[in-house]
């Protein structure tokens, strides 16, 4: 009796020391830095060149490298050319011409004798410059030359936080994909220590056949799903290689780590009125209204009068030795009396107007939208992550528990090991996709606000 005592109370001290390690080893399993795990499985050769990037390296790569935000840099240069043009048309314009001609004239067509003249040669060199002096019109149509390329460098900024903000949440995932990888490493740990006790406590009579088949079978299980989760990292990693625009001919390592705690979010009006003064996308849509208000303006201004100058300034005569200096210089007033056209273009340009204020108001409220669904689902996922904390330390202590009674007790407590292994192992993924979801909803409470270029 003294004995079986003994025993039993060496038994609950191991117990207690392997709950105690277990629970050390799924928080370092968790939060160990991912490239360790990544590199066991991994079917990258090693003798690629090794890339180690941070989350905030990642997102500032892919604005450089990515070509949809290099597209709209290009659209920048356009609209600036755009803008060079419509300044063009209140510049002077300059040109020269020479001309050296033999020619003969029939002076019926003046009203003279109907006969024709000798042959006779003329020489004309001649520069001409006009100039608009006032042309309300083309000056508003400038001026919203200027505001597009505005639009333009905001849409590209636009672009540059849509392409950080998807890049960065693949990169949120490929953390979370190595993170299940190290617990579907731990499970397999797990099952290859109960399997071999299993096998012992079958030679010694306690167990059967069938717990030994039922612990490889799952063993086998937890495997696959090894398998799968590391290609599923070098399927992430792939993606994020095409976001940055980079050779795939690299070993990608990721040296960010899920995180467990997050700063303190700003209250909802805090929050909506940031992303207010913040997002592009709002500053973009301020700029097209005022843009379309221009193109309004110009139309309506082609019904005042405009005033240009015109001159020329040159040498004629017989021969290049033989030439006189003339010139000529007027100014026009062009007094617009009656266009068919330009009231369709003002109907046009009024029409564009209230489709950008319209739009306007679509624009906010999806501001508005982004940032009360950002803080929901952050609020979501701190509150997901402590509970699967709680839930992950009652498994492993169940796990403990029924390891215990399957060490000491016959093939009926076999289930329980069972049990608490699934629950282990569920624990482990809920733990694992709160904090995906928690780092998930960081970046995307950062775009929502517009301030990506803060998140670490």
């Amino acid at each position: 009796m003294v004995r079986e005592t003994s025993e039993k109370g060496g038994i609950m001290k191991i117990s207690r020391a392997w709950q105690q390690v277990m629970c050390m080893l799924c928080v370092l399993l968790l939060l160990m830095v991912p490239p360790v795990c990544a590199q066991s499985g991994s079917s990258v050769p090693e003798l690629l060149p090794e890339l180690r990037l941070s989350l905030r390296d990642t997102m500032e790569a892919a604005v450089d490298n990515n070509p949809n935000v290099r597209l709209f840099k290009e659209r920048i240069e356009t609209a600036r050319a755009e803008s060079r043009t419509q300044l063009g048309a209140l510049l002077p314009n300059l040109s020269t011409n020479v001309r050296q001609t033999r020619q003969n004239v029939f002076l019926g067509t003046i009203g003279l004798a109907p006969v024709r003249t000798d042959p006779f040669s003329i020489f004309d060199a001649r520069a001409n410059v006009s100039q608009s002096l006032f042309s309300l019109s083309l000056i508003q149509r400038w001026r919203a030359s200027r505001e597009a390329l505005k639009v333009a460098e905001l849409e590209s900024e636009t672009t540059k936080f849509d392409t950080m903000s998807a890049v960065g949440l693949l990169y949120i995932e490929t953390l979370k994909a190595e993170a299940t990888v190290n617990t579907r490493n731990a499970n397999m740990k797990l099952f290859e220590e109960l399997l071999e006790l299993a096998r012992s406590r079958r030679g010694g009579g306690m167990g059967t056949g069938l717990d030994t088949a039922r612990l490889e079978a799952q063993l086998e299980n937890e495997r696959q799903q090894l398998a799968s989760a590391k290609y599923e990292v070098e399927r992430l990693k792939v993606n994020i290689l095409h976001g940055l625009g980079f050779a795939f001919d690299v070993r990608l390592t990721l040296t960010d780590s899920l995180k467990l705690e997050v700063s303190e979010p700003p209250t909802i009006e805090a929050g909506v009125a940031a992303a207010m003064n913040q997002r592009m996308e709002v500053k973009a849509q301020q700029q097209r209204i005022k843009t379309a208000s221009l193109t309004l303006n110009s139309a309506e201004t082609e019904r005042i009068p405009s005033l240009a100058a015109q001159g020329d300034y040159g040498l004629i005569g017989n021969r290049i030795h033989n030439t006189l200096d003339t010139y000529n210089i007027g100014l026009f007033l062009t007094v617009p009396l009656f266009d068919g056209a330009r009231e369709g273009r003002i109907s046009e340009s009024r029409s564009q107007v209230n489709q950008e204020t319209i739009r306007m108001r679509v624009v906010s409220n999806q501001v508005v939208l982004d940032v009360r669904e950002a803080l929901v689902t952050l609020a979501s996922a701190k509150e997901q992550l402590a509970i699967s904390q709680v839930g992950l330390q009652a498994a492993m202590k169940e796990l403990a528990l029924a390891k215990e009674r399957f060490t000491v007790l016959t093939a009926g407590s076999n289930f329980e090991v069972t049990n608490a292994l699934y629950s282990l192992s569920r624990a482990r993924d809920n733990t694992v996709d709160a904090m995906f979801r928690l780092n998930g909803a960081r970046v995307n409470l950062a775009r929502a606000l517009g301030e990506l270029d803060k998140l670490h």
